[in-house]
């Protein structure tokens, strides 16, 4: 393969974002070597099924023997490596993915055999002697337009001793690496500067391999079910319906209301347009309270995309908070639908206490049969 003279591409700059994409993508297929950015590190990607991309990336571990972590460009092609998985397992892939975690699943041996072959690679590339597979899913557009329009075996990347502390740019590996890649795509910063970390993933549990961005505490909080309301400024509508949502699911769980995180659910409510830290309008705590929920103590805070990506169901009080939703991040296109199916829900704001009655009521009832038959913890 020739070797360019200026690997170095910065990939926002170039003005050609999809050539660009598409010249990684050849080079991987053709079994080279690109460096790729992640959310955490730059590391060296290669084509595994390809023997010269396989044989090039073994160089930059030295006398390692561990598996490849396979990197995926997106969740669902774990399942190319896996056994079928249950509910518990599903919802650490959806949850955690992509972002900056590791996840390690233990394979039955017939399995292993049969997702080597179909991958092209030797079972021993993938699965270490225990039958463990170590798969990631990195949270980076660069990475996952690059790979996935990668045809064949499974891409592995490596963020060995060469890479570390390459955090800020891409260009400061290229004079150190030397001949060593075909191309670097530098995007600049990642999002963090400590690695990612690793779960083991039971049946039903977890374990914490290595402690990297995410903690217990994190992973904890990720892992709950999170119902996620949405309206504009977050003080009225949609803290009426975090409120009354929280009082309707603690009824049906049997628990109190500040036992629904430890049951692993959270209800949460932001503003497409919230100035943070205001309290909720007078008449929508009055009413809320006459039915026996609670938002004295609620303040308000803005839509972000750290609140999309936690949620499992968000509910928008009309079509343009929907498409807030969606504008901040289209992936959550499938989560997101409006709270009432048949049109937007009137903002009470500066009217009586008798149209907060009334708008309360109308959100009791959509939320009722919202969640009457949905799957929580």
């Amino acid at each position: 393969m020739t070797r360019l003279a200026n690997p170095v591409v910065p990939i926002f700059a170039a003005g050609d974002y999809e050539a660009q994409v598409r010249r990684g993508t050849e080079i991987l297929q053709a079994g080279g070597i690109v460096v790729l950015p992640t959310e955490t590190a730059y590391g060296a990607a290669a084509l595994l099924s390809h023997p010269e991309g396989r044989r090039r990336l073994a160089e930059f571990r030295g006398e390692s023997t561990k598996p490849f972590t396979a990197h995926l460009a997106h969740p669902e092609d774990a399942l190319r490596f896996l056994p079928d998985v249950n509910d518990y397992a599903q919802r650490i892939m959806r949850k955690l993915w992509p972002g900056p975690v590791s996840l390690v699943f233990n394979v039955p041996a017939q399995r292993r055999q049969e997702a080597a072959q179909q991958a092209g690679v030797g079972e021993s590339d993938l699965y270490d002697a225990a039958g463990d597979i170590t798969l990631r899913c990195p949270r980076h557009i660069v990475f996952s337009d690059v790979v996935g329009a990668v045809e064949g075996g499974p891409v592995a990347m490596t963020m060995t001793s060469a890479f570390s502390g390459h955090t800020e740019s891409g260009a400061s590996l290229a004079e150190e690496l030397g001949d060593r890649v075909d191309l670097v795509f530098d995007g600049g910063p990642t999002e963090y500067s400590r690695p990612s970390t690793i779960l083991k993933v039971g049946l039903d549990n977890y374990q914490i391999v290595r402690q990297g961005i995410y903690d217990e505490r994190i992973i904890d909080r990720l892992l709950r079910t999170t119902i996620l309301f949405v309206c504009s400024g977050n003080t009225c509508r949609s803290p009426m319906s975090e409120a009354i949502a929280r009082q309707y699911l603690a009824t049906k769980i049997g628990v109190g209301e500040a036992d629904l995180e430890k049951k692993g659910i959270n209800v949460i409510s932001a503003g497409s347009f919230a100035t943070p830290g205001t309290r909720a309008a007078a008449p929508a705590i009055e009413v809320v309270k006459a039915m026996g929920a609670d938002l004295s103590q609620h303040r308000s805070r803005p839509l972000t995309v750290e609140l999309i990506h936690q949620a499992d169901m968000i509910f928008a009080m009309s079509a343009s908070h929907a498409m807030a939703v969606k504008a901040l991040v289209p992936s959550a296109s499938a989560k997101v639908s409006t709270l009432d199916p048949d049109g937007d829900i009137e903002d009470p704001i500066g009217g009586d206490l008798s149209l907060y009655q009334q708008v309360a009521a109308q959100l009791r009832s959509l939320i009722e049969k919202r969640l009457e038959g949905k799957k929580l913890p």
